[in-house]
């Protein structure tokens, strides 16, 4: 078997960024949680109430034999609005503004160029501006919030209906190709 690594991404509420990579092959586990913020092992009311810093964020455990970190940051893109930096869809604030936080150089790098060849693309009209920041701790949420899009369907649906229409008007010939 081969080693595998971890992307930590935020792109608003970590119930709707599971089911994408979780779904994926090559991915091991996708676990939602708390990171970049200045509280240890915050809970989720305590990052709710915006006074911790933190921002929902998802650990996804990967193999790179399977799936490569560029892959991932391709996933990630179509599951976000890149051009929204204090939120994503109905949620609102910084705990679900959206970072690509990276572990190394190599990530940063890839996560850069990633982003500007988005922003070459033409395909949207505002600027990007999903930040790249370092890797910070990360905290596990909550059982409740692991695997939500799973125990709770009919909520999920309500959670995602924003970003799928937004999906489908941005990354409609990805999602044509891909599915």
């Amino acid at each position: 078997m081969s080693q595998t690594k971890t992307a930590i991404f935020t792109g608003g509420c970590f119930w709707c960024m599971v089911r994408p990579f979780d779904e994926t092959p090559g991915i091991v586990n996708v676990v939602s949680g708390y990171t970049g913020g200045h509280v240890a092992n915050p809970t989720y009311e305590q990052v709710k109430s915006h006074t911790t810093g933190h921002t929902e964020a998802v650990a996804i455990t990967y193999d790179p034999a399977v799936i490569s970190y560029q892959q991932l940051l391709d996933i990630y893109w179509q599951q976000t609005d890149p051009t929204d930096a204090m939120g994503q869809f109905q949620d609102r604030g910084d705990n679900y503004r959206p970072v690509i936080f990276v572990q190394n150089e190599t990530e940063r790098q890839l996560a850069i160029a990633s982003r500007e060849k988005l922003a070459a693309s033409g395909r949207f009209t505002d600027p990007i501006v999903t930040k790249i920041e370092d890797a910070q701790p990360f905290y596990p949420a909550e059982a409740e919030h692991q695997d939500f899009y799973k125990r709770h369907p009919e909520r999920f649906a309500e959670e995602i209906a924003g970003r799928e229409e937004f999906t489908a008007k941005y990354w409609q010939k990805e999602a044509n190709v891909r599915g």
